[in-house]
């Protein structure tokens, strides 16, 4: 089994991502020209590293699991760590499944958010089993939010990926610009459907702060229970303005 691992300007977070997976598993990384030393921290690190320019995320994804030689893999952001539970499940695994789904908790802050908790993904898989699909929020062709398909039963695994995404307002506020942009870029531009979305935005906006719980996370909670409700208000807007 290959733990594989994309990587930009990870330098930060790589290192805690690559040691909490079980011990002596193998890492590949696939790096996207990265200037801040995460290569060489990679390799210092025992990973196989690949450099290529990058093209989009399901592109990389598909690639990188081309490269794979191991019949399974583990797919594991830069920014996420498996808990000891989990990597216990990964390590003791035994395939009785073509795939495998894992419970990922997103931070904000360095917080738990009750909206980004439990968040199940396919991450364990057979390598021949498997292709990669892109699931925009919106709707449209952009290559993101992508996700890994398994021809076969899926199973489930114990622990958690706790994602570390966004450990400031700032990091949060980059990431939310660059994936309206790549999203606007998929999808037609319609007034219509801008009207649509903005009259839709209050309605949001109450079902992650009641429904989901964002009001109980306090003015964490607020911020990203409306932020995350502006989302595709932003992505109709930036379409138009292309």
């Amino acid at each position: 089994m290959t733990a594989v691992i994309l990587t930009r300007n990870a330098a930060a977070t790589l290192e805690n991502a690559m040691r909490s997976l079980p011990s002596g598993m193998p890492i590949l990384v696939l790096d996207a020209c990265s200037t801040d030393g995460t290569t060489l921290l990679a390799r210092n690190a025992g990973a196989t590293v690949i450099e290529r320019v990058w093209t989009d995320f399901v592109d990389a994804r598909t690639f990188a699991l081309q490269q794979v030689v191991t019949p399974w893999a583990f797919s594991l952001d830069a920014d996420e760590a498996c808990d000891a539970l989990l990597a216990e499940a990964i390590l003791a695994c035994d395939g009785g499944y073509e795939g495998y789904s894992v419970v990922r908790d997103t931070m904000y802050r360095h917080r738990r958010l009750r909206m980004w908790r439990d968040e199940s993904l396919v991450r364990l898989f057979k390598v021949a089993c498997v292709r990669v699909e892109a699931h925009p929020t919106t709707g449209g062709a952009a290559a993101l939010h992508e996700r890994y398909c398994v021809h076969g039963p899926v199973g489930s695994l114990a622990g958690h990926l706790v994602h570390n995404s966004y450990p400031t307002w700032q990091s949060y506020r980059e990431k939310f610009a660059t994936y309206t942009q790549i999203e606007a870029e998929g999808v037609p531009a319609s007034f219509l459907r801008f009207v649509r979305e903005a009259l839709l935005f209050p309605l949001r906006v109450a079902r992650y702060l009641f429904l989901r719980g964002a009001l109980l996370d306090g003015i964490d909670g607020v911020v990203i229970a409306s932020a995350s409700a502006a989302y595709p208000v932003v992505v109709q807007w930036r379409a138009l303005q292309r």
